[in-house]
């Protein structure tokens, strides 16, 4: 200890603050595990509903199409799939989407390709 009884006074509400600190900092990751937690299984079981969307609404051979699209071009596939369930909810499906309709929904929303044309002088 210190011969000024102010610094060891000082010295003392230092460790009680920062204890403090301490305590509210593990407090608060636990509250925010707890928020991820629920915010991870909120996002799996949404995951899960538009899993059992698409197999309600495509074929075998659909399915297995967007899933060798999403082998190459996972970004188009969860496009191709955003369109089926909107096509879905709509109610604009009667039926199951086979693989020719899957094949021409794919046509329509492949992105435009860019060509170059290079003209040599």
């Amino acid at each position: 200890m210190s011969e000024n009884p102010d610094e060891d006074r000082l010295d003392e509400i230092r460790q009680k603050k920062m204890e403090q600190l301490k305590e509210q900092q593990g407090q608060g990751q636990g509250q925010g595990e707890a928020q991820r937690q629920a915010q991870e299984q909120a996002q799996q079981q949404a995951e899960q509903q538009k899993q059992a969307m698409l197999r309600q609404h495509l074929s075998d051979g659909a399915r297995k199409r967007l899933n060798s699209v999403r082998m190459s071009k996972p970004d188009f596939a969860e496009r191709v799939e955003q369109q089926v369930l909107a096509l879905a909810q709509s109610g604009r499906i009667q039926d199951q989407i086979d693989e020719e309709q899957m094949k021409k929904l794919l046509k329509e929303l492949k992105p435009e390709s860019k060509s170059f044309d290079i003209q040599r002088r």
